[in-house]
């Protein structure tokens, strides 16, 4: 079976969407005026928040933490923080910054994350959109060869990128971490702040000792588990992020 797509322009896509970015885009957006969402996830060395199959990927773009007593990963995405239209499209529904878009905006819609195939029905794309244009998939392979180069571009700059995001955290105070495939936790930073940080950083290399984090959950049950695992739940009131539960019960 063929995928084809073909961008019809409607602006679906830079609309509510947090788009993640690299480390480069990343200070480019805060220093451009706009908002970057600091996400975080992670898992135990147990394998407690990763299915089996899912975890050499997750372990390649995560970082190696502590956690109390226990060993854990946490994967650090920042993004640039779009609530309604990003603020780089005009009235015309195009990007002002076409040129210099985002890597993941060049992806679109195509899934970076292995795991996760192309499905066309969850996109917001409109019909017409997978109705005409060149083959994006063939079979199950890739067919066209930037595509697939930038998607390869994406991952390996989330496995670049990650040590230097944890040494930025630890600089804002951002340690600590949802339970994979339970929730996020998003921090919103202050941006003159976030980019002078980038800065510092990239001047003195982070350290590859392991940083110590702590686990938000969703519920005691949760808790529970990651506490039997050895790490340390938050239970302080969270003063300066948000808790995005992945919970449907």
């Amino acid at each position: 079976m063929n995928t084809t797509f073909s961008c019809v322009g409607c602006g679906k896509c830079c609309n509510d969407h947090h788009v993640p970015l690299t480390l480069a885009e990343a200070r480019m957006w805060a220093v451009d005026g706009g908002q970057v969402i600091v996400l975080v996830e992670g898992f135990l060395s147990s394998g407690l928040g990763v299915p089996a199959q899912q975890r050499e990927h997750a372990e390649r773009r995560s970082v190696a933490i502590r956690s109390g007593a226990a060993q854990a990963y946490v994967a650090i995405t920042f993004a640039a923080y779009n609530v309604g239209a990003c603020r780089n499209l005009d009235e015309d529904n195009l990007c002002r910054i076409y040129e210099r878009r985002p890597l993941v905006c060049r992806i679109y819609p195509m899934e970076i994350n292995p795991h996760i195939p192309l499905n066309p029905a969850a996109k917001e794309c409109p019909p017409e959109s997978w109705a005409q244009g060149p083959d994006l998939i063939v079979g199950s392979e890739w067919v066209d060869r930037e595509l697939s180069d930038l998607i390869l571009r994406s991952r390996q700059a989330d496995r670049d990128d990650v040590q230097t995001k944890d040494a930025i955290c630890a600089r804002l105070g951002i340690r600590t971490t949802a339970l994979k495939g339970d929730g996020f936790t998003a921090y919103l930073p202050d941006m003159a702040a976030f980019a002078a940080v980038i800065d510092q950083v990239a001047e003195q290399p982070p350290s590859a000792a392991a940083s110590e984090w702590l686990f938000h959950v969703s519920g005691e049950d949760i808790a529970g588990q990651v506490v039997a695992a050895g790490a340390q739940v938050a239970v302080e009131v969270p003063v300066n992020y948000a808790f995005i539960s992945l919970r449907t019960a």
